[in-house]
């Protein structure tokens, strides 16, 4: 019988819940990306429940690993637009986000090397005769 129910279920779709399930997230996440129209709303019959396609569960699953690793909600909408059309436009895009995150890990790499110092120069006042270096960095007027 519960085979009965499950081709059922893959028949005419899936209810929002089966599909927050079968996705990973919450009924909240998919309405929300309805409103932004990342996932079309399926027209919600006289009687029932609403019904995804089984194929809603691959789009959000794309959708939550590309925030995953980085991209907004407005480059995931730009990388589902192509679809599998334009490679080389989602490479454009991907080597944007590309540089991007480079940045980020230059001025992270940065950051630590300063902070690096911060505690070695904090490691040498070990009496605490002299100023905090880090204390003394962060309260600084940097303009």
């Amino acid at each position: 019988m519960s085979v009965n129910r499950a081709t059922a279920q893959t028949d005419s779709g899936l209810t929002i819940g089966q599909l927050a399930k079968a996705a990973g997230v919450n009924v909240e996440t998919i309405r929300y990306y309805q409103r932004i129209e990342l996932i079309s709303e399926p027209v919600k019959p006289a009687q029932g429940y609403r019904r995804y396609p089984t194929s809603t569960v691959e789009r959000i699953r794309f959708i939550k690993r590309a925030q995953e690793l980085g991209f907004s909600l407005d480059e995931i909408t730009d990388l589902l637009s192509l679809n599998d059309r334009d490679c080389n436009e989602a490479r454009t895009i991907a080597e944007h986000k590309q540089d991007i995150i480079q940045q980020r890990i230059d001025d992270l790499s940065a950051m630590q090397h300063e902070l690096n110092k911060l505690i070695k120069a904090c490691k040498k006042n070990v009496s605490g005769q002299e100023r905090c270096a880090i204390i003394a960095t962060l309260t600084r007027d940097r303009r």
